[in-house]
């Protein structure tokens, strides 16, 4: 009996083994899920680098780790992207990356990953310092604001410089800016830094107007076209925050058949493939080029990064925090460059 219920004991606990063993080779250990959210499919820049970084996760995938990604558009719904951040924890993502719908208020998200313990990547919308610190396990990546305005100056200056901008002469260049979103930082930081970079260059300036166009193209040429109303061709000068907008102001002095010579200049900021192509054709004079192809393969990195726990060392970060991708500018000049660059990008 004692020999017998020895052997019964032995076989449980080698059962109970085996059955550990299974649970082991089902566990997430060998595998990176990625659940991503983004505020608005109508974005350009937005689409362009989601595509970047679904191309660039699956550079991860190696016969050991299995790289996967759930991607989710929140249509501009701030209660729409909070339940689609609890549907992917839900559905065993181990990591989230988020383009907020409204950057002011994401505690509810940084609470549902908390709860879960899933690291947090936010992305192009930069969450104000007080929301980054409620939690060590979150994340920025995007591009330095301030430098896209600089840089949008700096090329608007150089046009500037070279004449033909000032057409009544007055020595002043008169201005428009389109404007993203109300209240959002990057738009905000961007009109403020390419006026203040203008200035430091020496151009004497006369704002006309402002207007806000929320990124969208068809909005900034609605926008534009009531400016024209008012100030005919008086415009010298068009600055956009964004590629869209400044095709949008395109499009409206081409509904108007403006003639060349009664025509502002227009810059934009993100190169698009729209954007570049219409810098090459002669449409825009200049944009800066928000680099997604860095940003993209820093955001699979770091994705990967934390949930292997390897990789970490070798990611610069400024305020353990934060990643900044650099902006580049875009010319006549260097344009084909860039084409080249995102034709290259893989479908």
């Amino acid at each position: 009996m004692k020999k017998t219920l020895l052997m019964i004991i032995l076989c449980g606990m080698l059962l109970f083994g085996l059955s550990g063993c299974g649970e082991t080779s089902t566990d997430t250990a060998g595998k990176v899920q990625v659940g991503v959210t983004y505020y608005n499919q109508t974005d350009t820049f937005l689409g362009e680098l989601i595509d970047c970084f679904k191309n660039s996760l699956e550079e991860h995938n190696t016969g050991e780790l299995e790289v996967t990604a759930m991607v989710r558009e929140a249509a501009g719904s701030e209660k729409t992207q909070n339940e689609q951040v609890r549907e992917l924890i839900d559905a065993g993502c181990n990591v989230l990356c988020v383009n907020l719908v409204d950057r002011a208020d994401p505690s509810e998200i940084i609470d549902m990953a908390r709860e879960s313990d899933i690291p947090l990547i936010f992305f192009n919308r930069e969450p104000v310092e007080e929301d980054m610190l409620q939690w060590e396990q979150t994340y920025y990546v995007g591009a330095p604001a301030r430098q896209s305005g600089q840089m949008q100056g700096e090329l608007a200056a150089d046009v500037i410089r070279d004449g033909g901008v000032d057409r009544n002469g007055d020595g002043r260049i008169q201005y428009v800016i389109l404007e993203g979103e109300a209240d959002h930082q990057d738009a905000i930081i961007r009109t403020e830094s390419v006026v203040n970079t203008l200035q430091e260059k020496g151009v004497e300036l006369e704002k006309l107007d402002y207007q806000i166009a929320n990124w969208n193209r068809a909005q900034a040429q609605n926008r534009m076209r009531q400016m024209i109303g008012q100030f005919h061709d008086e415009i010298e000068l068009v600055l956009s925050n964004n590629d869209d907008m400044a095709m949008g102001a395109v499009d409206a002095y081409n509904a108007l058949n403006y003639t060349e010579e009664n025509r502002p200049v227009f810059f934009g900021v993100d190169g698009t493939a729209v954007g570049l192509q219409a810098v090459k054709d002669g449409d825009l004079a200049g944009t800066v080029y928000n680099d997604k192809e860095a940003q993209a393969n820093v955001m699979a990195q770091l994705s990967v990064a934390l949930v292997t726990g390897e990789g970490l060392d070798a990611i610069a970060f400024e305020n353990e925090r934060y990643i900044y991708v650099p902006y580049l500018k875009v010319d006549q000049e260097n344009v084909d460059t860039f084409i080249e660059r995102s034709e290259a990008r893989p479908e």
